[in-house]
């Protein structure tokens, strides 16, 4: 039986199906109208993330039942072009969710002057099949020893949810973060970046360090620089930390250099110093692109201890495909360069076996200045997806990987473009 009174919460990662039961994609957000006095805001529509990741934006009226775990419309025709907020829209559960508000229910004094945090909101369908929101879903602060108590009460009776108020800074992202776990780093920034900027910069103020590093580097350049520039300078040196050297290199590649400066001076040393070696490379040269924390291993390194190290789950897969062997020292700059290993040589090895007996010498490195059309040719020439860069000297300086070709060949608003061949050509 198709329900007429929903919880927000409820609604999101439901299946979103057409009349014939194709799937459409999934329900990630409510789209309302919220205005300024108190009457019960209308809902406009749906957010719906397609296979593709991409969110649309579907009317409520397209709707024709919602059920257990699952939403019907009454078309299978939506329009593909991606959900852009308008003004007056607020979403439900990225901006509403976790307001600060207090309730003026004669029914409830206990909360009378207190704060309390809102956890959901109740839709309604009128007569002529509009939805309104019309309860709202609230817990207050825990106090010692006892439970936070959920309250809903009608949306008449809470004060602080006026467009207004909502865009105040400092709201609590709860919701959004546990939205967020378990999520890939670059579908969670393909996410901010669909947030209201005051939404997306308390989001990034609230993950820790690394998992916000992961999540900068998933961003267009000048999307990274902006929310750079939000975070304290404490903490986005902090950040630049986390983040993969080459990555951390081009994003400080696009401030100016005094600023630049400023960040690096507040890094660790020893994590600013590849950085540094990095920025004096061009960004679209082999230099530029490497980093300089590939897998290097020394000759009497077996085979067991090679795979052990491939297995690291921190590594790209790219990275993971080749292992590098040098004289001492390991680090890069590391000593003379002996040669690689492919991994699946060391699949085929005995695992006492020593890397150094097994290495391919064939392989001509890369050299720092080479500019990225020639590296581009010699991923192809070489069927490879990872590749050593050395100096004059023969001396190990990093690895290059097809990913940070690929980011820079792509066109720079790649992110923002519609995957044709996932959708059919359509």
């Amino acid at each position: 039986m198709a329900a007429t009174r929903v919880y927000v919460a409820r609604l999101a990662g439901l299946a979103v199906l057409g009349p014939d039961g194709e799937s459409i994609g999934r329900i990630r957000d409510v789209v309302v109208a919220v205005r300024s006095d108190r009457q019960q805001p209308r809902v406009h529509g749906l957010v719906v993330e397609l296979p593709t990741r991409r969110r649309i934006f579907v009317p409520i009226l397209r709707v024709t039942a919602i059920e257990p775990g699952v939403v019907t419309l009454n078309t299978g025709t939506v329009s593909l072009r991606r959900f852009t907020q308008r003004p007056g829209e607020m979403l439900a559960l990225a901006q509403i969710v976790d307001s600060v508000v207090r309730v003026e229910d004669p029914d409830l004094p206990d909360l009378a002057g207190v704060d309390v945090h809102v956890i959901d909101l109740g839709l309604e369908q009128t007569r002529s099949r509009d939805w309104l929101v019309t309860r709202v879903a609230v817990r207050g602060h825990r106090r010692l020893g006892r439970r936070r108590t959920v309250h809903v009460v009608d949306w008449s009776m809470v004060s602080g949810l006026t467009p207004y108020e909502i865009d105040r800074p400092g709201q609590d992202v709860t919701q959004l973060l546990e939205q967020f776990e378990g999520m890939r780093a670059a579908d969670v920034a393909q996410q901010l970046r669909e947030l209201p900027e005051k939404r997306r910069i308390e989001v990034a103020v609230a993950l820790d360090d690394e998992r916000l590093a992961d999540v900068v580097q998933e961003l267009p350049d000048d999307e990274q620089v902006e929310l750079l520039s939000h975070l304290e300078v404490r903490r986005a040196a902090d950040v630049l930390e986390a983040m993969d050297p080459d990555d951390a290199a081009d994003l400080l590649g696009e401030l100016p250099e005094g600023e630049a400066e400023s960040l690096l001076a507040l890094m660790d040393p020893q994590e600013s110093e590849p950085v540094r070696r990095l920025l004096e490379h061009s960004p679209y040269s082999a230099g530029g692109l490497m980093t300089p924390k590939p897998i290097i291993l020394t000759p009497s390194t077996t085979v067991a201890e090679a795979l052990a190290r491939v297995r690291n789950p921190d590594l790209t897969p790219a990275l993971a495909s080749m292992v590098f062997v040098v004289r001492p020292p390991t680090a890069t700059p590391t000593g003379r360069y002996l040669g690689s290993v492919h991994i699946q040589q060391l699949l085929r090895e005995p695992p006492a076996h020593l890397v150094g007996g097994i290495l391919d010498t064939d392989l001509s490195p890369l050299r720092p200045e080479l500019p990225l059309a020639a590296v581009t040719r010699y991923f192809a020439t070489y069927n490879l997806v990872c590749g050593p860069v050395v100096d004059e000297e023969n001396h190990l300086l990093g690895a290059v990987s097809v990913d940070d070709v690929l980011d820079h060949l792509l066109p720079e608003d790649w992110r923002d473009q519609v995957e044709n061949d996932e959708r059919g050509g359509a």
